[in-house]
């Protein structure tokens, strides 16, 4: 019995009766207790995150073992990171971080819906605030680990007035101990925090971000991406890319959680009662990749792009990269399969590019784009 399939027995007879946020936490505390016995941590990274050279991408100014790493949300105080990169993480991205800390919303606040291999989430960016998280980050130093974003939010007490202070103050603490940054103005969980995705908002914000990472570590440059929602508006998404442009910004990771709930096998009725929320995972495919696709059209390769949403299998990873991702994200994939998934994604993406012609993983970035024009020209 494979470890997914040994998982998938588990899931459905015990961790389906659960909560799914306590489900969640006991999950992740064995996680961390795993990756607190060095020699059992050795033994399980040897089988889940055996190397993939040829899969060796450079992005956002790093050297990383694979493309594929663990979207912002599962581990948002940076507790368990040792233990992501054990199951084969080849980035892990922390957060969401706000600038105070913040329980979120009430509980229950995570749903999952088994028929479409999705998750509804309410969360409300529960976290410990950026000056414990950045304490956590500093205790342990930028030791061997797999590469790290940060993922920062608008605590939700603080005026929309308030937000560029409240952004920068979260980088501030943080920019030192990240290997990248991302501005989430995504999350359909805090009020008005969308809002902040409409250019003449975002341009601002941005703009504080970064002067304030360069004055927190002025000896190096914190490549600073953004997160945006699949439900922007398809000229919302080009204003964006030209804005990412206009600032040198370093990505844009497309797309978080969406409001939509379209399409879906789980019964209207059943979904209607799980109240508000974002939507993840395989009902997400679509949309993020015709974001992400839009995005590389109008950037190319000037822009770092991250391709999440609706990721659960190898060939959902190709497709991105394919699509221009440099990287590639999951997050609910993790719930429905387990501790080998990121074993599984990295094995597939290591068939696939061996049986493409592209000799290696970079020269498959963007390449159904060119495609596209190829055929376009023909």
């Amino acid at each position: 019995m494979t470890g997914v399939t040994a998982y998938g027995l588990l899931f459905n007879t015990v961790l389906r009766r659960l909560d799914a946020e306590r489900a969640h936490h006991l999950a992740f505390a064995l996680i961390r207790l795993v990756a607190r016995v060095p020699g059992l941590r050795s033994a399980v990274r040897a089988v889940y995150a055996p190397a993939h050279p040829d899969l060796r991408v450079r992005a956002l100014g790093r050297e990383m073992p694979g493309p594929f790493g663990l979207a912002a949300g599962f581990d948002k105080n940076a507790v368990g990171v040792d233990g992501l990169a054990m199951l084969g993480f080849d980035h892990v991205e922390i957060g969401t971080v706000t600038g105070r800390p913040q329980p979120g919303n009430p509980p229950r606040r995570l749903f999952r819906l088994p028929a479409d291999r999705a998750l509804v989430n309410r969360m409300g960016f529960n976290n410990e605030g950026s000056a414990a998280v950045a304490a956590r980050l500093a205790r342990r130093g930028r030791r061997s680990r797999p590469v790290l974003g940060v993922n920062i939010g608008k605590t939700k007490a603080v005026p929309e007035s308030e937000a560029v202070a409240d952004y920068v103050a979260s980088t501030e603490r943080l920019a030192g101990h990240a290997d990248y940054l991302v501005v989430n103005v995504s999350s359909p969980n805090t009020p008005g925090l969308r809002d902040l995705q409409a250019a003449e908002r975002l341009r601002p914000l941005l703009t504080a971000v970064r002067e304030a990472a360069d004055r927190a570590v002025p000896d190096r440059r914190v490549p600073l991406l953004v997160k945006i929602a699949p439900d922007l508006a398809d000229e919302d998404v080009d204003a964006v890319a030209d804005l990412a442009l206009d600032l040198g910004l370093d990505g844009i990771i497309a797309t978080n959680t969406t409001i939509a709930r379209d399409g879906l096998a789980t019964p209207a009725a059943d979904v209607a009662a799980l109240g508000a929320g974002g939507l993840s995972g395989a009902p997400l495919r679509e949309r993020s990749l015709a974001v992400l696709r839009r995005l590389h059209r109008r950037v190319g390769d000037r822009v770092t792009l991250i391709g999440v949403g609706g990721v659960e299998t190898a060939d959902d990873a190709w497709e991105r990269l394919l699509a221009g991702a440099t990287l590639v994200q999951g997050y609910t994939g993790f719930v429905y399969a387990g501790p080998g998934w990121a074993r599984a994604i990295n094995r597939g993406l290591a068939r696939r590019l061996a049986a493409s012609p592209y000799a290696t993983l970079a020269d498959a970035v963007g390449a159904g784009a060119r495609d596209d024009v190829s055929e376009d020209r023909s």
